[in-house]
């Protein structure tokens, strides 16, 4: 396959002329190699896990050119303040490009804060936008081999197993351990195993503590932690004054849908992820108030996505795993809220039609052809 030209560097070349941009995202998605791009290899690059490169930016020894690009420095406990005196003292046209596998939004280890000197950006697994996917077959093979680059484009199923057991490794004794006060990493691993199990579900603390024998707290804070290191992201129900709508009970998925048995259940966590990168990057690119939601009921009614704006419905999505009737749930919601853009989307479904009161049922691979 060709290289991929990343969907955000358009974005990233506009926003460097005015401010810094800090490039977020789950490790290995392809930061590092987007930011290589704008600096034509290693020129102007640091990065804070490199030793030599670590030694540079405490010095103050930075590369020449116009362009300085720092890869994890949110690990650096001054990161704050160091970043706000450069930008601040900084040469004219000199662009500060900063990337991290984390919540860089999140992560406030003390400064001052950088409030109105950067753009964050989001970047997120290839997606059938990105990648320019036409058919069923190509969707579930990225339903097969996860969205990230490296599993991705090896394009076996083996290679994309390895690479998704180590990088669960990797993340809780390199990202965790660097960024996170967590000590009981054991218990942490058993979690992660635990969550793919339970995708799709409302996510119940209490069960996971029970499973596990540890504190509420415990399990609260290592939820809290695998979401600002971009494993995981949780969903909320969606309410309104004339819908029945629970309150409290949230659903999670993960960057990483390879990781979720049951082809079901995986391409609903697929679903939920581009509908995120399209949240995001619409919130990020254009400062639109999104959410990405789910619906469901004391009647049990559930309606698997709901993306608000300014906490408006404007799009409804029910998963299939293939073809079948409407959903009696996205009809009800739909009926709610007549004016809204509904869809049932099926992985190897071959339906194409609307129903009288305008739900599109389709292949999924037109629909999310069209986001991002």
């Amino acid at each position: 396959m060709a290289r991929i030209t990343r969907y955000l560097l358009p974005q990233v070349r506009k926003d460097l002329a005015h401010k810094m941009v800090f490039v977020a995202g789950p490790r290995q998605v392809g930061k590092t190699t987007l930011a290589r791009t704008l600096s034509r290899g290693r020129a102007g690059y640091l990065n804070w896990d490199i030793s030599e490169d670590r030694e540079r930016i405490l010095r103050g020894e930075l590369p020449p050119g116009k362009l300085w690009i720092f890869d994890e420095i949110h690990k650096y406990r001054r990161w704050r303040n160091y970043l706000k005196g450069l930008y601040d003292g900084r040469a004219r046209g000199q662009r500060i490009l900063v990337t991290g596998s984390a919540r860089l939004d999140l992560y406030r280890f003390g400064g001052d804060s950088l409030q109105g000197r950067y753009h964050l950006l989001r970047l997120h697994p290839l997606s059938t936008a990105e990648l320019g996917l036409q058919t069923t077959r190509d969707l579930l093979q990225l339903l097969t081999l996860s969205g990230f680059p490296e599993p991705f484009l090896s394009g076996s199923q083996t290679e994309a197993r390895r690479w998704s057991r180590d990088y669960r490794t990797r993340l809780i004794r390199e990202d965790v351990t660097s960024l996170e006060r967590i000590q009981d990493l054991g218990h942490l691993e058993l979690l992660m195993l635990r969550l793919p199990e339970l995708v799709g579900s409302p996510l119940s603390i209490n069960a996971l503590r029970e499973n596990l024998r540890v504190s509420h707290k415990s399990v609260s804070n290592w939820l809290d932690a695998l979401e600002r290191l971009y494993s995981i992201f949780r969903l909320c129900p969606f309410g309104a004054p004339r819908i029945r709508a629970v309150k409290k009970e949230q659903k999670h998925y993960h960057l990483d849908w390879s990781l979720v048995p049951g082809e079901a259940a995986r391409f609903e966590n697929l679903v939920a992820c581009h509908l995120l990168k399209w949240v995001h990057f619409e919130q990020d690119t254009q400062g639109r108030e999104l959410e990405l939601r789910y619906f469901r009921d004391i009647d049990r009614r559930e309606v698997d996505f709901v993306v608000t704006e300014r906490g408006r419905p404007i799009k409804l999505v029910e998963c299939k795993w293939s073809d079948t009737d409407v959903d009696a749930a996205l009809r009800y919601l739909r009926a709610k809220f007549p004016a809204v853009e509904a869809w049932q989307v099926s992985a190897t479904g071959r339906k194409d039609y609307q129903t009288p009161e305008g739900i599109r049922v389709s292949p999924a691979i037109e629909f999310l052809r069209h986001l991002v």
